[in-house]
């Protein structure tokens, strides 16, 4: 979403070669939770919410992002929430992520010390480690009592926000993943700029078309850079046809994955790593997203570049299209986004509740879609995106169809272990330090350690 300003709003780096992100470790936090005001969901102490009478309470809510999005989220949502709950004020405190991850140890350290906020805006992806963690309030009794249905949301949205059978948070927007393509630089190749490819057979070929080296022997034009920008080992495992979990296992090692592995190898060793590494050092240097120089012809990204595309005066034609596929495998796409969650041990759950369900149901989901920089965000509600028409600009129109079967990463306590560890094997690959198969064998070995670690 294009108010992520301020926070390292997707992990890892998105555009050049990846190095190992930090990794996301949670440490046992429940020990110093406060116990004197737990008790079965929507029956803790608390003021009086909604239209009723008594002194207003104030719940204060947790925000990573900066920018603008304390003052339009204020104007927008929580204005009208705190004048539909007279009784209920929200206090916004920004609170920065840790390092290059997407949790916050501010948060955790509160919620350990038993002083939580009431209510946080919080990454989806790692509901799971932090519910199995015992760091969040089970919603679920607050979901059934409000009638809030699983058909509200998209499928894997829905599925991010449940651990164990049991919802930990409401979904809130999301982004996913498709192909932008140079139309000048396939034309200027022969290729049709009309017709991009639907294979990864496909893209090869045209991506083979358009690598031209200068005099310096350096490159002038790539074709593809496969890790670049949102090219990571999941974003191809899944075009390959591969899978992260299945029948209750995770399985990083998938003979699918292993060979998107071994196509993202491939690629570092034909045209050679240093020179396509020089390559993204210039671009990086720009400061520019390596596709908006023009020099680059396919790359997988987000809904949110058209928001960026869309203030710049490009001296090329680009369009967007589904991600190519293997042979056989239907083009699909991926999804990630943020929820809002009741931290454990919060102070007012039910007024908390009352924020968290007004914000990231339909009526704040629509506010918040309706204000006048909304750009090309995608909401987590389909018939919110349908009732904003937003299938009526082309290019976001091929997000919106990828999103009914978007795949979304394991809901696991070790979601950003086996995250962090995809990065770091995906490194040692494209380096030639490693081949594939027994790079991803490691990975499924080591991510089995550590859930076991986190069993009780």
């Amino acid at each position: 979403m294009n108010e992520e300003r301020g926070a390292k709003r997707r992990i890892g780096p998105r555009w050049l070669v990846p190095a190992v992100a930090a990794a996301v470790l949670l440490s046992t936090v429940m020990a110093g939770c406060s116990k004197g005001s737990e008790t079965t969901a929507g029956t803790k102490e608390g003021g009086n919410s909604g239209e009723g009478s008594g002194s207003p309470v104030t719940i204060d809510f947790w925000f990573p992002w900066g920018g603008d999005y304390q003052k339009d989220f204020k104007a927008n949502v929580v204005d009208p929430f705190e004048k539909k709950y007279p009784n209920i004020k929200v206090k916004m405190t920004f609170v920065e992520t840790t390092g290059s991850t997407q949790a916050s140890d501010k948060l955790l350290t509160a919620i350990a010390g038993g002083n939580p906020p009431d209510a946080a805006l919080f990454d989806r992806f790692l509901i799971g480690q932090w519910a199995a963690k015992g760091s969040l309030e089970d919603l679920t009794p607050f979901v059934k009592a409000d009638g809030i249905q699983e058909s509200d949301y998209y499928p894997g949205l829905w599925a991010e926000a449940v651990y164990k059978g049991k919802v930990y948070c409401l979904p809130w927007g999301t982004d996913n993943r498709a192909m932008y393509y140079n139309k000048t630089l396939m034309k200027e190749a022969g290729l049709d700029p009309n017709a991009p490819p639907k294979t990864i057979e496909e893209l090869d070929a045209a991506a083979a078309k358009i690598f031209k080296k200068g005099g310096n022997g350096k490159y002038e034009t790539i074709g593809l850079i496969p890790w670049m920008n949102q090219g990571y080992l999941y974003t191809h495992a899944w075009n390959f046809g591969g899978k992260w979990e299945a029948n209750g296992q995770l399985t990083p090692n998938d003979p699918q994955n292993v060979k998107a592995l071994e196509w993202m190898a491939g690629y570092a060793k034909k045209y050679d790593i240093a020179n396509l590494q020089s390559f993204s050092d210039s671009m990086g240097q720009t400061g520019m997203n390596p596709f908006w120089t023009g020099k680059v012809g396919f790359v997988f990204d987000g809904n949110w570049i058209l928001n960026d595309l869309a203030k710049y005066k490009l001296n090329f034609e680009w369009g967007v299209a589904p991600m190519p596929s293997a042979a056989g495998q239907p083009q699909v796409t991926w999804a990630g986004g943020w929820s809002y969650v009741i931290p454990k041990g919060a102070k007012h759950v039910k007024e908390a509740w009352e924020f968290v369900k007004f914000v990231a149901h339909k009526e704040g989901t629509l506010l918040w879609a309706k204000r006048t920089n909304a750009g090309n965000d995608i909401t987590a509600m389909p018939a919110v995106n349908e009732e904003l028409k937003l299938a009526e600009k082309p290019a976001l129109k091929v997000f919106l169809d990828l999103m009914p079967k978007a795949y979304t990463r394991p809901v696991t306590p070790v979601g950003g272990y086996m995250w962090n560890e995809a990065i770091r094997v995906q490194d040692l690959a494209i380096n030639g330090k490693g081949e594939p198969k027994a790079l991803l064998d490691e990975v499924k070995k080591n991510v089995d350690a550590e859930l076991a670690k986190s069993q009780p």
